[in-house]
């Protein structure tokens, strides 16, 4: 019984020895975490020192300008047949004077549509000439990103009056001039925070006089 109560013993304490060096032993190393390696660039900035961008400006504001001469010979049109109306209105028959009023109105609502089509016109043209440069832009930024190891690469640039995407990011992860390397397009000289482009707007000038309501 004694040899068999030493023997348990012995176990017991062999057991606790196991026990005691395993709970020494440091814990298992986790699996590493594969890196991810973010960029970053500025699309509107790029845009601005493209060699088309020049070209681009140039076509809108033709464009621009066209509209808004359109515009002014409308306006003047009305203006002018307006003062007519009201000059000689006390000597016209409620025929003449309705028909002249009718005239004037349908000047005025001319003028609106020319407003807004203008508009329209100005932003379809933009997105015709500005859109495949900034696919080219794109299509670089996805080939530098894949060459230089960048599973992520933002747009600083979050739109005019905005809080840009990124507040803070070393300078050594800027793809930028990469992306002009990319593209064979000359580094421009280091530059302020680039401005936005200039958007199309309206081609409202002043407002054409209310047309006169019927006695």
């Amino acid at each position: 019984m004694k040899n068999k109560l030493i023997a348990l013993a012995v176990a017991l304490l062999l057991g606790g020895s196991q026990v005691w060096a395993q709970a020494q032993q440091p814990a298992t190393t986790a699996a590493p975490v594969a890196s991810v390696k973010i960029g970053y660039t500025n699309m509107e900035y790029i845009l601005q020192n493209m060699p088309e961008f020049k070209d681009i400006q140039n076509q809108l504001t033709i464009q621009r300008t066209q509209l808004e001469k359109n515009y002014g010979d409308m306006t003047k049109e009305f203006q002018d047949k307006l003062g007519a109306y009201e000059k000689g209105q006390a000597q016209m028959s409620d025929v003449i004077k309705a028909d002249k009023e009718k005239e004037l109105q349908g000047l005025q609502q001319r003028i609106q549509e020319f407003q807004s089509n203008s508009s329209a016109q100005l932003q379809n043209k933009y997105n015709q000439l500005v859109n495949p440069v900034m696919q080219k832009i794109q299509t670089n930024i996805d080939a530098v990103a894949k060459e230089s190891g960048f599973n992520f690469v933002f747009n600083l640039d979050a739109g005019s009056g905005t809080i840009p995407v990124l507040l803070y990011a070393p300078e050594e992860n800027d793809v930028t001039n990469l992306v002009f390397k990319k593209m064979g397009v000359a580094i421009p000289a280091k530059q302020p925070a680039a401005q936005t482009t200039q958007q199309p707007t309206n081609t409202n000038a002043a407002k054409p006089a209310t047309t006169p309501k019927k006695n």
